[in-house]
């Protein structure tokens, strides 16, 4: 069943980036559906240096200012793009970060987007592919950040900003239950590093990072 805004509504960040693990994100594309358990997020809060809104709004956070349950989508390295989902009450900036899915529907569409962004020269080691039906391929499709906004088909002009509860991005859930959760630092960044932040699915092989 898709989250409703009071779920987002009525926790608070850091709470919610731990909620969010074993539910599913859903993006309902004209090119087809695909979905993965969120498996890997980090939090990012109010006084938090590592935090895009840890200043004041700009027009590149201005997405994180919004209600609760809105995406937050940004570019890194010139061609790679997060997702987050907004968190706070409109006007305060925070988010959680979704670091990594376990796929659950749509694989080789996924495998066809990496693909075709191996081929734009969007992705790292450009003469890689992925094939979605080996268990190698299958866990590197949506295993960080970058990858994830590929393989679901996750586009900045078209995302950020919109509506987890009534845009074609949402999130179910929970969908897995009964796990144990590692409790860590973030990943990346130069700033909060020490902050414990990062949430994980212990054991899942689908991680980014122990």
């Amino acid at each position: 069943m898709k989250l409703l805004p009071d779920f987002y509504e009525k926790h608070d960040t850091l709470t919610l980036a731990q909620l969010l693990l074993g539910c599913e994100l859903v993006h309902e594309s004209p090119e087809g559906t695909t979905a993965g358990v969120i498996v890997e997020t980090e939090g990012y809060i109010t006084g938090d240096p590592a935090c895009h809104a840890y200043r004041r709004p700009t027009p590149r956070n201005a997405a994180m200012f919004g209600p609760a349950g809105t995406l937050y989508v940004y570019q890194i390295y010139n061609h790679y793009h997060c997702v987050n989902v907004v968190t706070a009450p409109e006007g305060v900036g925070e988010a959680v970060l979704i670091r990594a899915l376990e796929p659950t529907e749509g694989l080789e569409l996924m495998g066809l987007r990496r693909n075709q962004a191996f081929k734009r020269g969007f992705e790292r080691y450009r003469n890689n592919t992925i094939d979605p039906a080996t268990p190698d391929g299958q866990r590197n499709l949506c295993n960080g950040p970058g990858k994830l906004v590929i393989a679901m088909g996750i586009r900045r002009l078209e995302h950020n900003f919109s509506s987890l509860s009534t845009g074609p991005i949402s999130i179910r859930g929970p969908v897995l239950h009964d796990f144990d959760q590692v409790t860590t630092t973030r990943i990346g960044i130069t700033q909060g590093v020490e902050l414990p932040y990062r949430y994980y699915i212990k054991g899942n092989r689908f991680i980014s990072r122990k």
